[in-house]
């Protein structure tokens, strides 16, 4: 029913979106590195300028969220935090125990009001739509191709034409803003790591995107520009792969699985699979912790299995948003490297497997602009 969400028709005007929202972090970037080079936390920076996108293209709203501080976001942000720890305290998997804590009333408190926001702008959508002919709306509204996600949430059905509720648009919507600011900040932030370990790289990088848009004023990427990266996008995809956003995902064994060694996991099971540990099977990629974005040059792709590298995870329940990610990520890595120099830190980053996998303390690096 949600797929259609994601229907490249759809994604298309997001586009702008992704433009605009990465050019308001790069105008605080100029300001930060006016003096010369800014010392910056990718991660803090990048993940509320893929919030700011996401509550755009979700909810056709724009909170201001990189210029000031918005309660929804610190909810958000604060769950996600709250999720982590309870995760590590076997006991507070309990609700009746996890709510009689301090963590556990704050994550009502935020949980409140992130589905009050949410609720609100369903009712507002549906206080705006005609009573009459809401399909017609909609779908006219679609050819104009203005859709935000809440639009493709209330125009689902399924196969008997039923309707999500809004209890179900809510969780959908609640769903995408949570799985799609984090995991592409991640993303983000270590393929710029990388970039800045490797000058050379950087650079072949900068020069694909500079001669994409010589020609072009305002310096925008568009849609068809993506299949015009070729070296940047093998850069990212080999950031993902060293750096899987999500380091591991859960399955339930729908079949008796057997193992190589006869052992056999039975029906029912809940497995999880270490998207990380595939990525770094030094029997499928050799010397693992090496960035080497050949690997995914299309003469090399052919000899290797395509679950050996699955940082969307695979299958019939794989990240549904995958072409959305893909999107913003070329498009702000392209206009990052256009407009700035990245350059590593003094320190070391650890990496720290949480939802997503971050860097303890913060994942520093520096930014030059170039004239």
């Amino acid at each position: 029913m949600l797929t259609p969400a994601f229907h490249f028709n759809i994604l298309k005007p997001y586009m702008k979106i992704f433009n605009e929202s990465v050019n308001i972090m790069h105008a605080k970037w100029q300001l930060l590195a006016s003096e010369g080079s800014a010392r910056l936390d990718m991660f803090e920076h990048i993940s509320l300028m893929t919030l700011d996108s996401l509550q755009k293209c979700v909810f056709s709203f724009d909170s201001h969220c990189q210029e000031k501080p918005s309660e929804y976001i610190a909810a958000i942000l604060e769950l996600s935090a709250l999720v982590t720890k309870r995760h590590q305290q076997i006991l507070l998997y309990i609700d009746f125990l996890y709510y009689l804590t301090p963590d556990g009333q704050r994550f009502r408190r935020a949980c409140r009001l992130v589905h009050d926001f949410t609720d609100a702008v369903i009712q507002e959508r549906r206080r705006t739509l005609p009573s009459q002919g809401v399909d017609d709306f909609l779908q006219a509204k679609a050819k104009s191709k203005t859709l935000d996600f809440i639009d493709v949430l209330l125009l689902s059905k399924d196969e008997d034409g039923k309707k999500l509720s809004d209890e179900d648009i809510r969780a959908e919507a609640d769903t995408f803003m949570f799985e799609g600011h984090d995991t592409t900040a991640s993303g983000l932030s270590w393929v710029l790591y990388h970039l800045a370990k490797h000058p050379e790289y950087q650079e072949r990088c900068r020069q694909e995107v500079q001669e994409l848009l010589k020609d072009r004023e305002p310096k925008e990427i568009e849609w068809d520009d993506l299949a015009q990266l070729p070296f940047l996008t093998m850069c990212i995809k080999e950031s993902l792969r060293q750096h899987p956003p999500v380091p591991a995902v859960s399955r339930c064994c729908t079949q008796d699985i057997v193992l190589p060694d006869g052992r056999v996991i039975p029906k029912g099971i809940i497995c999880l699979i270490s998207v990380f540990g595939t990525h770094h099977n030094p029997a499928v990629w050799p010397d693992p912790e090496v960035y080497d974005p050949f690997r995914f040059d299309p003469k090399n792709i052919k000899e290797r299995s395509p679950l050996a590298f699955i940082p969307f995870s695979a299958g019939p329940r794989n990240c549904i948003g995958q072409a959305f990610a893909m999107a913003e990520m070329k498009v702000v890595l392209g206009l990052t490297l256009l407009r700035f120099r990245v350059l590593p830190d003094h320190t070391e980053p650890r990496r720290k497997p949480e939802l997503v996998l971050r860097a303890e303390g913060g994942l520093w690096l520096r930014v030059e602009p170039l004239s």
